[in-house]
């Protein structure tokens, strides 16, 4: 559900987050700026990317992981259908994975909960401004991880994996034969280091490649 906002003008402001507290409490600290505006909430990535093309806002702050469609795909979609709209990931993930995965999507920014509010703030003006606000313990982090080892279909078969399903039910699921999905995974396993599936997606989902 969105509620919309009104502030004193300046930059205008959109926030994706799937919990209705944070996104109001981020709202509530950021209208309090006299040049920042929330426009608009949104519970999703889909309901964000709808409410970017009706609304135009300047930034979008983003969480990473949230039902349906994840902030790494809402901005990558948000960039094509608003260019002017910067993004800003928000989120409780810090992992040099999805630090990466968001760069690559478009993001302009990606900063965690926890940052006091006059930096958060801040950060805002900097995106807006056109420059590009990193998380520095996350971006030294990213740069000792690497990029992300797993192919897409690497990436889709272990995440699927992460709840115990099999083989059969992850091919079932994806259209792949059962053989294809168990020489995916055995790439997977191999790429992370893990001595099985259910290691391999926790080390993949620790570094935010899931």
């Amino acid at each position: 559900m969105v509620t919309a906002q009104t502030g004193g003008g300046g930059i205008r402001l959109l926030i994706a987050d799937d919990q209705a507290l944070v996104r109001g409490a981020l709202g509530a600290l950021l209208d309090l700026e006299d040049d920042l505006e929330v426009c608009a909430l949104a519970a999703d990535g889909a309901e964000a990317l709808r409410l970017v093309a009706e609304t135009k806002p300047d930034v979008c702050l983003m969480d990473i992981q949230m039902p349906g469609m994840d902030g790494v795909e809402a901005t990558r979609r948000i960039r094509e259908v608003s260019p002017g709209t910067r993004v800003l990931i928000v989120t409780t993930f810090a992992r040099p994975g999805y630090l990466r995965a968001a760069l690559d999507a478009g993001a302009s920014g990606f900063i965690v909960k926890d940052t006091p509010a006059e930096q958060l703030a801040e950060a805002v003006r900097r995106v807006h401004a056109g420059l590009r606000v990193l998380d520095p313990a996350l971006a030294e982090e990213s740069l000792f991880e690497g990029a992300n080892p797993l192919s897409d279909r690497e990436r889709q078969v272990l995440r699927l994996a992460t709840d115990g399903r099999s083989a059969a039910a992850i091919a079932a699921e994806v259209f792949l034969s059962a053989g294809t999905v168990r020489n995916h995974l055995s790439a997977a396993i191999g790429k992370t280091g893990a001595s099985n599936r259910a290691q391999a997606a926790q080390i993949a989902l620790d570094k935010g490649w899931i």
